[in-house]
């Protein structure tokens, strides 16, 4: 599949490292001309990754998901993901356009693509990895393109945003994607919930609670959560609160009791024990690790 043509008009975008916004509102360029040497820890949105040049490997929970200009990529929900780029240089360094989904669109879109009904399927996941579509490489690539042509640009781009959509309504993973535009599917309700659990991860939490807000039986909810996150509702937020005491102590200065009880633990002694089996090393220790390779 021919992705120079897009990798040559990215460029033009991203001259140097890092994350560009285009002239397109939810579009952005990021580039990297190096291999990670250590995952870099972020939170997915939805959106849609289109590799040009290069690869990049995602790890959420357990699950590993690479891709590169031969697969294309759908994040479906907002989660904790660590990515590494594992394929980039110098000369052809790493390119990839992320167009942000509008889920009022996609449900717009799949409506005309699905007139008869929605598909309905049991697989959820945070990652939805499919093969290149050379429609959507042909697509995304007359979209850049189209930034640049004032006068026209605005009649256009929604037309090619739309059509993008239905491309990948019609792909491999299209019965899939279409779950993120789907009000009532399990991938929404999963969303909801891990929405609020990283606005509350400091609250007690209960798990038939949180099944009960969002609408589904604990045994349901238990299994569509794992499936999309890798982990259990509880190891969720035991994550969120360990990463945010280390970014506390790392950032704020804080001291390991204070970030202990910020993040919403009532024992110190359980806090260091949880953070030195995720982390592998005991809070103090770790921080200050980590603030000597700064």
């Amino acid at each position: 599949m021919n992705t120079k043509p897009l990798a040559e008009l990215l460029s033009r975008y991203a001259p140097h490292d890092g994350l560009f916004d285009l002239p397109i509102p939810g579009v952005r360029v990021f580039r990297v001309s190096h291999i990670d040497e250590v995952a870099v820890r972020g939170n997915s949105q939805p959106g849609i990754c289109v590799i040009a040049q290069g690869a990049k490997r995602a790890i959420i929970g357990t699950d590993v998901y690479e891709y590169d200009d031969s697969r294309m990529a759908v994040y479906s929900t907002e989660v904790p993901v660590s990515a590494r780029i594992i394929e980039a240089s110098e000369d052809e360094p790493y390119l990839c356009l992320i167009i942000d989904i509008d889920q009022q669109k996609l449900a717009e879109t799949a409506l005309k693509v699905f007139p008869y009904g929605l598909p309905k399927t049991t697989a959820s996941k945070p990652i939805f990895i499919g093969p290149a579509n050379p429609y959507i490489i042909e697509a995304t690539t007359r979209l850049i393109a189209l930034s640049a042509q004032t006068g026209v640009s605005e009649l256009l781009i929604p037309l090619v945003m739309e059509e993008i959509y239905i491309r990948l309504l019609q792909s491999h993973i299209g019965k899939l994607v279409v779950q993120i535009a789907t009000t009532d599917s399990h991938l929404q309700k999963v969303s909801a919930a891990i929405s609020w659990l990283q606005e509350n991860f400091t609250e007690p939490m209960k798990v038939d609670e949180l099944a009960e807000r969002v609408n589904m039986s604990i045994s349901s909810f238990h299994h569509h959560f794992k499936a999309i996150t890798s982990m259990s509702p509880l190891q969720f937020q035991k994550e969120l609160r360990l990463y945010e005491a280390k970014h506390l102590m790392l950032s704020k200065m804080m001291d390991v009791s204070t970030a202990c009880m910020h993040v919403g633990y009532s024992s110190v002694s359980q806090f260091s024990r949880e953070y030195s089996r995720f982390f592998g090393q005991p809070p103090s220790k770790d921080i200050q690790l980590q603030s000597m390779a700064v």
